[in-house]
């Protein structure tokens, strides 16, 4: 609505209305926040710091309970709310700022029985609140509902979690939602791939209106383009495969947050076979490195992924000639697999006089990986901030292979940068009869 069709409607509506206006969260939710359509069981809200998880969680809990009316039956009756302690789900989902109490109108709003850790409704529906530190406690009563709070934390998650789905038994169509920043841990990677899991995402910023704006700016200095950014403020999980090459721990210990000197900097390109909708992303990354002295001190820093999807031979062809003009790169260095030389015809139709190598691929992505991989266990490659999709692609490449969704195109890219600015240039140093073509 425009401001003068918010006054128009708020002039009509009477105290009443007004008065229970803010208890409409339909009216409010962020997107992230509304529960997703459709058969599901559980219900995930990833969310950074402050995106409103907690009220989602609260209002979810009133739309199971809650009838036409006070007295009236809702959809559910019997619900679990759990967390990671019991002083953790008394403080936070019930009487927190954002918890069942406070999101409750008057006519509707729960009592809170201490003695039996209990909410109840004036409709009759009730919640116990439990802790997942104690899954035993689970072990018995039964539900047609449940809150999970920051399952990602639990100590005891897997107990705790396997428990709560044994009571998760009455009614027709038993639900639960669960609210948690994201966090790489079993029992959640696990239940996010569920078929019957569906998903929604929330970051810090999508609820700014209703945080400081000191907070917001404070966590985005210090934590934005980093791995606990991408968590605690974007709501995306890192997950590390098991023999991966490289750990997430791994590449933010190696994070700068200002550009080294350096000597020479390239583009990497891996082009797409085909540039339509569906096809695989075109990886395009920067990377610098100072390689003075001795090949033991020479050092690299990964810059910037400047990757595309869905793009037409051209449009590659014009994001790697304009990275390298912003960044200052000496060569951009494709691989012509898929390509041949139509991938170099292509470059010198948009600049006939770039500094151009083409590189062919005769192993395999793993085993081209690996050699890259030993120079970040030597602690002589880092990253700058904002690399969080390229890395999540390292983190699932594994001596097995890829072991992500499609194909590792921001990986191949990086490896053929960091062989071209490292690993080539060190086969020559120590054997000068070695000669590099290209």
């Amino acid at each position: 609505m425009t401001r003068a069709q918010r006054r128009t409607f708020l002039d009509a509506l009477s105290e009443t209305e007004l008065r229970f206006l803010p208890y409409l969260f339909e009216l409010w939710a962020l997107p992230h926040q509304r529960p997703p359509e459709g058969d599901w069981r559980t219900w995930v809200i990833l969310g950074g710091r402050g995106a409103g998880k907690t009220r989602a969680g609260s209002e979810w809990v009133r739309s199971e309970v809650e009838g036409s009316t006070p007295l009236a039956a809702g959809r559910s009756s019997c619900l679990a709310l759990v967390g990671e302690t019991f002083d953790q789900v008394r403080e936070v989902m019930v009487f927190g700022d954002s918890g069942i109490l406070a999101c409750s109108p008057p006519d509707r709003r729960p009592v809170w029985e201490a003695t039996k850790r209990k909410l109840v409704w004036p409709n009759g529906a009730a919640a116990t609140a439990f802790s997942a530190s104690e899954p035993e406690n689970l072990r018995g009563p039964q539900f047609d509902a449940a809150w999970a709070d920051e399952l990602g934390k639990w100590s005891r998650a897997q107990d705790a979690w396997n428990m709560l789905q044994f009571a998760l038994r009455l009614g027709r169509h038993p639900r639960q939602v669960v609210t948690t920043t994201p966090r790489d841990q079993e029992t959640l990677r696990d239940l996010l791939e569920r078929r019957s899991t569906v998903v929604t995402h929330g970051s810090t910023q999508a609820n700014r209106a209703n945080l400081a704006d000191s907070f917001i700016e404070e966590i985005e200095t210090l934590f934005a383009g980093t791995n606990l950014g991408r968590q605690e403020i974007d709501g995306i999980m890192s997950m590390d495969e098991e023999g991966a090459l490289w750990t997430h721990g791994q590449l933010e210990a190696g994070r700068l947050s200002e550009m080294p000197a350096v000597d020479r900097i390239v583009v990497a390109v891996d082009p797409p076979v085909t540039g339509h909708k569906g096809s695989d992303d075109c990886g395009i990354i920067v990377a610098g490195a100072r390689t003075s002295g001795p090949p033991d001190t020479w050092r690299a820093v990964v810059m910037a992924d400047e990757s595309l999807s869905a793009a037409k031979p051209t449009q590659w062809a014009a994001a790697a000639i304009v990275a390298m003009e912003r960044h200052g790169a000496h060569r951009l260095v494709a691989e012509v697999n898929q390509g041949g030389d139509l991938v170099e015809s292509v470059v010198r139709q948009l600049d006939p006089l770039v500094s151009y190598r083409a590189v062919r691929a005769s192993a395999s992505k793993a085993a081209r990986a690996e050699p890259v991989a030993a120079l970040y266990e030597q602690g002589r490659v880092a990253h700058l901030r904002h690399l969080g999709t390229l890395e999540d692609q390292m983190c699932r490449m594994t001596t097995r292979g890829y072991l992500g969704k499609g194909s590792p195109d921001r990986v191949d890219a990086l490896v053929w940068a960091l062989t071209d600015l490292m690993i080539e240039p060190g086969k020559h140093f120590r054997n000068p009869k070695v000669r590099t073509v290209g």
